[in-house]
C-alpha cells in the first residue's frame, strides 16, 4: 500500500510539475508557488490577528472590562504595527523575503498562545502590543514578493488574487472562533489557531523564495516582455537616499497614506468592534454574528478581485478612479447598516456583503496604486509609509471608536466611519489619471514612430 501511495503521489506531482512548467521554462511554475504560497502564508497571520475581536465580549464579560479598556488594547495594536511596517519595510527590502516572513508569522503564534493562557489587563496589552510587532513583518515581504514575481501590467489582478488572503484568514477565523468560543471559551480562540499558524511556517519556509533571480531566472519584466532597465543583481537594495527620492518627497504615496488612513477607521472599526456591535445593537448571539461576518469576508474577497480586475482592465492600471467610486459607495452601506434596525438578521447580512464588498476594493486598490508609485526596490518602505498613517487611523478605530460609542452610542461611530470614507474618496480623486511609470513609458513606446 506504501509503494503504492507514493506512486499515486509521484504521479500527481509530476503532472501538476508539467502543467506549471509548460509556458517558458519554469517560469510559471514558480509564480503560481509563490503566489498560492503567499496567500496561505498572509493568511495564516490573520488567524492569529483576527480572533481579538471575536474574544473581545467573552474577555468584557468574564473581566467586566469596558469598550475603552479593550480599545486602548486594539489601538496599542495598531500604534506598534503602524511603526513596525514602516521599519520592517525598511529592513524587508534589505532582507530575504521567505526568512523575514516566517520569523514573523511563528513569533506571532507564540503570542497567540500565551494571549489564551494569561489574564490581567496589563498582560494582555503587553501581549497585544508585541503581536504588532511581529505581525508588521507579514505585509512588507508579501509587497516584496508579488513586486519581484509580477509585472505592473497584471499588478492589480494578481495583487487582488494575493490580497483575497485576507478574506481566507478571517473567514477561517469568524467561522472557527465563533464555533470555539460557543463552546470552549473565548481562551480556545487564541490558542487553537495558534498551532495552525505555528505550522504553516514550516510550508512557508519551504515553499517561498525572494525573487526569480534567486532560482536562476530572468527578472519578471523580461519574462513578460515589458522590460525598461531592470537591474540583473537581486541582491541589489534600497538605499537610503532612494527611500527620500521614490517615496518620503513623491506626493502620490502620501496622497495613498492619507486615502489608507481614512479607509482604516471604518475597515479596523468594523475589524475590531462588529461582533460588539452585532451583540449588543442587533440583538444576535456570537455565532450568528460570526456567520454574517464570514459573508463580509466572503464579499471582501470578491470586491478586492473585482476592484483590481476594473482598473487593469477598463481603467488601463489606473487605480484613483475605481478607489473613489468604491468609497462614496461604502459610505452609503454604512449608513444604511446603521439605519437598519434590529430583529432583520438577513437584511444586516446582505447590507455586511455590500460593505465588505466595497470596502475591500480600495484596500486592495491602495497597496497597488502604493506600488505603482514607488519604484520596485522602494514597494516595501512606501507600503510602510501607507501602512503607519493606515494605523493612525486603525487606532483611532481601536480606543476612539471605543470612547465615542460609550459616549454617544453607535451612531457617534457611523458618523465617523462615514465621514473617513468621503474623505478618502476625495485623495482617491487626487490621483485619477495617475498609474505606475513603467505603463506610461511603454504607451509613449507604443505611440512614438520608429
Amino acid at each position: 500500500m506504501t509503494s503504492v501511495t507514493k506512486t499515486i503521489s509521484r504521479n500527481v506531482s509530476s503532472t501538476f510539475e508539467r502543467v506549471f512548467f509548460a509556458e517558458k521554462g519554469s517560469f510559471t511554475y514558480w509564480r503560481m508557488r509563490i503566489l498560492y504560497s503567499t496567500i496561505i502564508g498572509y493568511a495564516a497571520f490573520y488567524l492569529v490577528r483576527s480572533n481579538f475581536s471575536m474574544c473581545m465580549p467573552g474577555m468584557m464579560e468574564e473581566f467586566g472590562y469596558s469598550k475603552v479598556d479593550l480599545g486602548w488594547i486594539a489601538s496599542l495594536f495598531s500604534i506598534v504595527y503602524g511603526v513596525g511596517k514602516f521599519i520592517n519595510g525598511y529592513l524587508s527590502d534589505r532582507s530575504d523575503a521567505r526568512y523575514f516572513m516566517v520569523i514573523g508569522l511563528f513569533f506571532s503564534s507564540i503570542v497567540s498562545l500565551f494571549m489564551g493562557l494569561s489574564s490581567g489587563l496589563l498582560m494582555f496589552a503587553l501581549l497585544w502590543g508585541l503581536n504588532g510587532c511581529f505581525q508588521s513583518m507579514g505585509w512588507p515581504p508579501n509587497a516584496r514578493l508579488i513586486t519581484h514575481w509580477f509585472s505592473p501590467t497584471e499588478l492589480g489582478s494578481k495583487w487582488a488574487l494575493w490580497a483575497s488572503s485576507h478574506q481566507i484568514g478571517a473567514v477561517a477565523i469568524f467561522g472557527l472562533g465563533g464555533f470555539l468560543i460557543e463552546h470552549y471559551g473565548w481562551r480556545s480562540a487564541f490558542i487553537v489557531p495558534a498551532f495552525f499558524s505555528t505550522g504553516l511556517t514550516f510550508f512557508l519556509f519551504n515553499r517561498l523564495r525572494d525573487t526569480p533571480q534567486q532560482v536562476g531566472l530572468p527578472p519578471v519584466e523580461e519574462y513578460k516582455g515589458d522590460a525598461v532597465h531592470v537591474s540583473h543583481h537581486y541582491e541589489d537594495r534600497i538605499t537610503l537616499k532612494e527611500v527620500f527620492t521614490t517615496v518620503l518627497a513623491n506626493k502620490l504615496v502620501w496622497f495613498m497614506a492619507i486615502a489608507n488612513m481614512c479607509l482604516y477607521v471604518p475597515r479596523m472599526g468594523i475589524f475590531f468592534w462588529a461582533p460588539t456591535f452585532l451583540k449588543e445593537h442587533k440583538g444576535v448571539t456570537l455565532i450568528i454574528a460570526g456567520m454574517q461576518l464570514v459573508g463580509f469576508e466572503i464579499a471582501s474577497l470578491i470586491g478586492g478581485i473585482a476592484a483590481g480586475w476594473i482598473s487593469d482592465k477598463f481603467f488601463l492600471g489606473r487605480r484613483g478612479p475605481v478607489g473613489t467610486f468604491f468609497l462614496i459607495g461604502l459610505a452609503l452601506s454604512l449608513f444604511t447598516i446603521w439605519k437598519v434596525p434590529a430583529g432583520y438578521p438577513f437584511v444586516d447580512a446582505f447590507v455586511l456583503m455590500i460593505t465588505g464588498f466595497l470596502l475591500n476594493g480600495p484596500q486592495v486598490l491602495n497597496g497597488v496604486a502604493t506600488a505603482d508609485f514607488a519604484s520596485k526596490r522602494a514597494v516595501g518602505v512606501a507600503t510602510g509609509v501607507t501602512g503607519v498613517c493606515a494605523y493612525a487611523g486603525s487606532a483611532i478605530a481601536g480606543v476612539g471608536i471605543g470612547l465615542i460609542v460609550e459616549s454617544y452610542g453607535w451612531e457617534g461611530g457611523f458618523l465617523l466611519f462615514i465621514l473617513s470614507a468621503l474623505v478618502g474618496a476625495f485623495f482617491f480623486a487626487l490621483t485619477w489619471n495617475n498609474r505606475a511609470k513603467i505603463l506610461d513609458d511603454q504607451s509613449i513606446a507604443v505611440d512614438t514612430p520608429c
